[in-house]
């Protein structure tokens, strides 16, 4: 959601200290954990707030009581931290500017508390995804004069950097501009990977001259050879900016959600509408007979970021402003992309009294609940449970002291 999103990631040491385990499960119906984990929340004091990090703290419900930033968590060091989880353990990462940053993991111990396994200095990374037993990373080559990006395969069974290699991503585009990847997702035994097109230049760096297509290169594993790209002229390009626009769902079909939000010069140039677009399972083409048009349902609202509730209903977080990351004066809705339907939530904060977004989120995939952490302008910052089947959101936890930042659910070793 606003732009504190998930994850800078890294080279050599990335998985120092891991240990190959299994992956606990996930609390099937609320906020509790029924002892298989915590949850990990992150929260910016009120007192660091002048370029200080967050501060982690763990807790077993979402759904009620107060948590105090007071005296307690774990601070972070510096600014700009993101945050994910693979398996049982938790990286925080200090996203570098461009250059390496640190990257801290940690554990939950035998009393449920965080414990440091490591810290180190990584790469910093524009999209990331788990791929079969590899974590596949891209680093974006933003200028004209650096046509090729990077990308880095490490295994989660050997803990080593098995892969490695470039995409040029200025011939991807193959228009002038530079390919940009927005997120990238497994889909079978391919990589999907959405990107929007860019000038590249010193003038307007991610201004484009093509602000009416989407675009999704296809890669084949493991040897991330380019298969195909996927082409659509109905919207604007997939998702945005360290923002992951593609939803694999359940009975394998991809749903990827666009907004008109491409600029040239400093202004949004696109004509096209805030939608839905769908590739059936086993093929790698839009189908030509979906198109969920999210502007006409919504009356001209604009998508930044969604949550996956399982089932097809996803939370929408919207504005009626043109933003890429429109983390304040946000509305929600609830959209079931299978059924193309559309309500409204009740119960959350006026947009015009938001002033920030959890960037990390919680759903346990039950098709009903999703967790979304809220800061309102007068301080106030609740962790909102959200029922999809009412279509409201009633507030939960309170962080007192602080902004909430992020929400993850750390299993258990």
């Amino acid at each position: 959601m606003n732009k504190r999103h998930s994850l800078i990631f890294l080279l050599c040491m990335f998985f120092a200290g891991l240990t190959a385990c299994d992956k606990n499960d996930k609390p099937a119906d609320t906020g509790g954990t029924a002892g298989t984990g915590k949850f990990v929340i992150a929260a910016l004091p009120q007192a660091a707030q002048g370029g200080v990090a967050d501060y982690l703290f763990t807790t077993d419900d979402l759904e009620s009581g107060f948590l105090s930033t007071q005296g307690n968590g774990i601070e972070q060091d510096g600014t700009y931290r993101y945050y994910t989880v693979s398996k049982n353990i938790f990286f925080s990462m200090l996203y570098g500017q461009g250059n390496p940053g640190a990257v801290t993991a940690y554990q939950l111990n035998d009393q449920g508390k965080l414990n440091k396994m490591t810290n180190f200095q990584s790469e910093t990374v524009q999209a990331f995804a788990p791929v079969d037993d590899d974590i596949l990373m891209f680093k974006v080559s933003r200028r004209q004069t650096t046509e090729n990006s990077q990308w880095y395969k490490v295994s989660t069974s050997s803990l080593t950097i098995t892969g490695q290699g470039q995409v040029n991503t200025k011939a991807l585009a193959g228009n002038g501009e530079m390919a940009h990847f927005s997120w990238i997702k497994q889909v079978g035994n391919k990589v999907f990977a959405p990107y929007f097109c860019i000038k590249g230049d010193d003038k307007d760096g991610f201004g484009t001259q093509y602000p009416d297509s989407s675009w999704i290169a296809v890669f084949n594993y493991p040897d991330m050879t380019l298969d195909k790209v996927i082409r659509d002229n109905r919207t604007s390009f997939i998702g945005a900016y360290f923002t992951d626009g593609l939803e694999l769902v359940e009975n394998g079909d991809v749903y990827a959600w666009s907004s008109p939000i491409a600029t040239s010069d400093g202004k949004f140039t696109s004509t096209k509408p805030a939608a839905v677009m769908r590739i059936n399972k086993g093929t790698t083409e839009y189908d030509p007979s979906y198109f969920f048009n999210i502007t006409e349902a919504s009356k001209g609202a604009y998508v930044f970021d969604k949550l996956y509730l399982g089932n097809g209903n996803f939370i929408f977080c919207m504005s009626d402003k043109k933003d890429a990351y429109a983390g304040g004066a946000a509305k929600f809705a609830i959209v079931n992309v299978i059924t193309q339907t559309f309500k409204w939530v009740t119960g959350s904060p006026s947009p015009d009294d938001v002033d920030f977004l959890t960037t990390n989120n919680y759903s346990p995939k039950d098709g009903n609940t999703g967790f979304i952490g809220i800061t309102t302008k007068d301080g106030k910052s609740v962790i909102y449970k959200f029922d999809a089947a009412s279509a409201t959101a009633t507030p939960g936890l309170t962080i007192t002291g602080g902004k909430v930042t992020a929400i993850n659910w750390l299993p258990a070793k």
